[in-house]
């Protein structure tokens, strides 16, 4: 069975036993219930919003991991502005335990 859920303002397509990593979520050895937004069983797909509230996926931060640093310069013209600004994004390993269909 596979899902289409939903976290951090991104969907992810996942099946059970997946890792993959999302925007924190929380501490290691946490669960997580996570917002389905379609379910996929074989030939049957759930996507209604009245089956999908019965329905629900449940995930284990595994670890916790940091992203590339990305950093920036902005400047303005005959002005002596300049700005330097970096930012290194903070992300949760989850491993999908469980979807259910409800």
């Amino acid at each position: 069975m596979d899902a289409v859920i939903k976290t951090g303002g991104k969907q992810y397509r996942v099946s059970e036993g997946q890792r993959l990593d999302v925007e924190r979520l929380g501490p290691v050895d946490t669960e997580v219930e996570l917002t389905p937004v379609l379910l996929v069983d074989g030939d049957t797909v759930v996507a209604a919003p009245d089956a999908l509230a019965a329905a629900s996926v449940t995930a284990k931060v595994v670890a916790e991991a940091k992203g590339p640093k990305i950093t920036g310069f902005t400047y303005k013209n005959k002005s002596n502005q300049r700005r330097r600004w970096g930012h290194r994004q903070r992300y949760s390993t989850v491993e999908i335990t469980g979807i259910k269909k409800g």
